[in-house]
């Protein structure tokens, strides 16, 4: 009697579910009683492995980047023994793409702990100079919030029709932080505290004021009266208790849900997309302009259910501190409606803001802890390369004859 050998062909449906599983369980997912997948993210360590896969991913795409332009941009970073904390001045400066500035964002952003997203729709970002050194401080970025964030909503008391008005007057700080050695510091508190400044309002306002919606094709005036922020390892200890003057810079108002897709690294998300298309999805190219933040998870969602795959796996469990910057004294009034000016009256410059919270975390740090004299450009040329796998040189850069022209 023949026997045959069949041979099994897996579908494209079975291999994306494969492939999403053996993903997850590499980045720290565990099989519960009914096997299921979740991620046990009690810790910072835990939830720095969970984003580990995709940080290496996106830092190994700039590693040509990093090889050939390190040794210049690296002499804008200090190093601990050359910065005077008692003579830092912090000073924002816009970036525009194509330019030096944005290489430096581009760098600076490779030394976070978790991967940086590139923001959505309206964008504002910003270097943070150590004016008095002429040195990288920090950064800074504002884009287009998400369109459900239920801290975000409880916290302003909106309607759904309040909200589909008013979201147009906030903004989302998706990057926030200092570079090193100036978050040895509280350099993070010093830079976060730059968000509530005339400098952004106004920059906003140039920016974004008067502008033809995507969707409505009608002009909308848009005032920036807040920014959210989340922090990317659960309760942060940068964000909370920043005051100055007696005035909130920064209110905790909640936490993340833990729902999303920092889990689901870009090559991944690119096979669920170009499976998307094959079934015509009208989410497979849905991310111009106007399709904001949700769009990827949207996307992603509509994948797994297509391929079978259970919902679930979109929550990683990493609940995120959820905080508000107010721009102004009645900005809860003005997003609701019930108030048609903002009232920005004690409003500072960022040169103002800078100079108080120096003062305020800075100089104190600084003087009870002096380690962050220790840091020197090869420290900085092992944490990029740590994270990128990058071959970097410091061996060209003239980072120690002086400040950068």
């Amino acid at each position: 009697m023949k026997t045959s050998n069949v041979i099994k062909v897996m579908t494209r449906e079975a291999l994306l579910k494969r492939k999403i599983r053996q993903h997850l369980q590499r980045v720290g997912f565990k099989h519960d009683e009914q096997g299921d997948l979740h991620l046990i993210a009690d810790n910072k360590e835990a939830i720095r492995a969970a984003h580990q896969l995709q940080r290496t991913e996106r830092s190994s795409k700039q590693r040509s980047f990093l090889e050939s332009k390190f040794p210049k941009l690296a002499q804008h970073f200090a190093v601990g023994h050359e910065i005077d904390p008692l003579r830092v001045q912090p000073r924002l400066e816009r970036v525009y793409s194509g330019t030096l500035q944005s290489d430096l964002f581009k760098l600076a952003s490779l030394t976070w702990s978790v991967p940086v997203s590139p923001g959505f729709g309206r964008r504002l970002r910003y270097l943070v100079w150590d004016e008095s050194q002429k040195r990288l401080m920090g950064i800074l970025a504002i884009g287009d919030p998400v369109f459900n964030l239920r801290s975000r909503d409880e916290y302003i008391g909106w309607t759904g029709e309040q909200r589909g008005t008013h979201l147009i007057h906030t903004m989302d700080a998706y990057v926030l932080g200092a570079v090193p050695p100036y978050n040895k510091i509280l350099g993070g508190k010093v830079v976060a505290s730059l968000l509530r400044t005339r400098d952004l309002y106004e920059d906003f306002l140039r920016a974004y004021g008067s502008r033809e919606g995507v969707i409505s094709k009608r002009v909308k005036q848009a005032r920036l009266a807040a920014i959210t922020t989340t922090s990317s390892m659960g309760r942060s200890s940068v964000y909370n208790r920043i005051k100055l003057d007696g005035k909130k810079y920064l209110k905790p108002i909640g936490y993340s849900s833990g729902y999303g897709h920092f889990h689901i690294p870009d090559d991944l998300f690119l096979e669920l997309r170009a499976y998307l298309r094959t079934k015509d999805h009208r989410y497979a190219d849905g991310n111009e302009f106007g399709k904001g933040p949700n769009w990827k998870m949207r996307a992603t969602r509509a994948a797994l259910a297509m391929i079978g795959e259970r919902p679930n796996l979109m929550m990683h469990g990493v609940k995120r501190e959820v905080f508000i910057c107010e721009m102004a004294s009645n900005a809860v009034e003005f997003l609701k409606g019930e108030a048609t000016e903002l009232d920005l009256g004690d409003l500072k410059t960022a040169k103002e803001v800078g100079t108080l919270a120096c003062r305020r975390w800075l100089i104190p740090r600084a003087t009870r802890d002096t380690t962050f004299r220790q840091w020197t450009q090869q420290d900085l040329a092992d944490l990029v390369s740590q994270t990128s796998g990058a071959s970097i040189s410091i061996a060209d850069s003239n980072y120690r004859k002086g400040a950068p022209s």
